[in-house]
């Protein structure tokens, strides 16, 4: 490395680039099923594991309930999502797919192939691209 200060030897840059991008490519494929990207998050971990508390599904998100809150209720109105308190305890707040959100999921299965076509690499490439990651998605250590 020749210089370790120079914007493009940062990894924190080409992380944040990637990011983006990542993001970019996502918005047309996920617009024909009207999600955002944070809602196909949010959808994802749905599809793996329902009902969920709010808190449970900011804490597998990595995101703050406070910022996961308005993208459940854009979700409840599309009618993918319904949002109940806890009859047990109703300071939980739990977030269960309806009927359409979980018919979504037959729509979105393309999605992840779709995103391969479009950056030209194949599940193992993403694979290797996903596992280089983990030190960085990892908490950080004192």
């Amino acid at each position: 490395m020749d210089d370790p200060l120079k914007l493009e030897n940062q990894v924190c840059f080409a992380l944040v680039t990637a990011a983006r991008n990542v993001v970019s490519l996502y918005r047309p494929v996920l617009e024909p099923l009207g999600l955002t990207h944070p809602q196909y998050l949010v959808m994802l971990a749905l599809w793996e594991k329902t009902p969920r508390s709010l808190g449970a599904l900011a804490a597998e998100l990595a995101m703050e309930p406070a910022t996961l809150s308005p993208l459940v209720k854009r979700l409840e109105t599309q009618g993918r999502v319904v949002r109940r308190r806890r009859a047990e305890d109703e300071r939980v707040l739990d977030i269960d797919l309806t009927d359409a959100g979980k018919a979504l999921r037959a729509e979105a299965i393309r999605v992840p192939g779709l995103i391969m076509q479009r950056v030209g690499v194949d599940e193992a490439d993403l694979v290797a691209l996903r596992d280089g990651l983990a030190p960085f998605a990892a908490p950080t250590r004192d």
